[in-house]
């Protein structure tokens, strides 16, 4: 399979590929570090962001910023629904579907991204999806007690594709994989300082500075996406988000308390920290991600309110990581969407 993937790289090193990505939030973000690079190796690859979400600064260039359609982080634990509607922009979003131009691609890549998914559709053309977001509605992945029938729905039209490669914190069916951890990540120095990494971005400092304090014998490390500067009150720093300081600060933590997202829980998980998530409310995707890590064993709370204290408390004195095998696959599940793209057939 090697000898062909390099003949493959020789035959193909001019063809067009669009890797589009979510930008709303870091996971889709974090994720594509790794997986740009690996086809840059195969053919001239633009990227697309589209969202106002998200925080890190991606290491090649970007060739289309857009809007898109996403939504906007509270501060009291879920989604701004007002906020997000206020800045959807629904004719701009139009106009950057129509703008598009998917057909000079020879293959597009969507990573839950509606622009490029979108522009596919309408234009008739294949978009193969490549996300988390592919795995969550699979009929075998787990699903919490409450179906949320419009969240379900979101996820299941905001970006349709032609065909779904999905990643999950388990191998729940067939094109479904564990989860891409980046090198970054698996390169860590895995240390326990006893500190406590939190990452909570639909929560305010304040709240969480109002909760965390009350646990006075811990050491909390809270990385803000609601404040630009380094401060400390009593047991808690707060930071603004910076990925190699995140990445850090997990690899020598005791443990980490997050959100119901999918790639910080899957980063915590692969590095052997105990885990405490809190998904965001009227936020579906991450309850389908919470019932499956609670599943898996990891305790998950509703939210920060005080009637959750002895829930921390016992994480925090009992708690233990929960073991994980993630391979790192992520050529493999390229090598297989080119496969069933038809980009190998010359030399199959």
């Amino acid at each position: 399979m090697y000898a062909l993937f390099i003949y493959f790289c020789n035959l193909h090193a001019n063809m067009k590929i669009l890797y589009a990505i979510q930008g709303t939030g870091n996971g889709h973000l974090s994720r594509s570090m790794d997986i740009v690079p690996l086809l840059q190796k195969i053919g001239d690859v633009d990227v697309l962001v589209s969202g106002t979400q998200g925080d890190l600064t991606l290491p090649f260039p970007v060739k289309y910023k857009l809007h898109g359609f996403g939504f906007v982080f509270g501060k009291s634990g879920g989604v701004d629904l007002w906020k997000s509607f206020l800045k959807s922009r629904f004719r701009k979003f139009i106009n950057e579907i129509n703008d598009l131009p998917v057909d000079k691609y020879d293959l597009v890549i969507n990573d839950f991204e509606p622009v490029s998914a979108w522009a596919c559709y309408l234009k008739n053309k294949d978009c193969f999806g490549l996300s988390h977001q592919a795995a969550v509605l699979n009929e075998n992945a787990p699903k919490p007690d409450d179906t949320d029938m419009i969240g379900r729905l979101i996820l299941k039209h905001y970006a349709p594709v032609t065909k779904q490669y999905g990643f999950h914190f388990k191998s729940y069916g067939p094109h479904i994989f564990t989860p891409v951890i980046r090198q970054q990540v698996r390169e860590q120095n895995i240390e326990n300082k006893g500190h406590y990494t939190v990452y909570l971005p639909a929560y305010d400092d304040k709240r969480l500075i109002k909760r965390l304090t009350e646990f006075k014998h811990v050491e909390w490390d809270v990385f803000s996406k609601h404040n630009k500067k380094i401060f400390r009150h009593k047991n808690v720093s707060i930071q603004p988000i910076n990925n190699e300081e995140f990445v850090k600060s997990m690899a020598k933590s005791a443990g980490v308390l997050c959100g119901g997202g999918f790639e910080t829980p899957a980063e915590a998980l692969f590095m052997q920290k105990k885990l405490l998530v809190i998904p965001m409310k009227t936020q579906y995707e991450q309850q389908l991600n919470a019932a499956a890590l609670k599943e898996m064993g990891v305790p998950v709370i509703k939210s920060l309110k005080p009637k959750h204290g002895e829930v921390i408390l016992d994480w925090i004195t009992n708690g233990k990581p929960i073991k994980v095998n993630y391979a790192n696959n992520t050529q493999q599940v390229l090598d297989l969407l080119f496969k069933e793209a038809g980009m190998l057939k010359l030399i199959d």
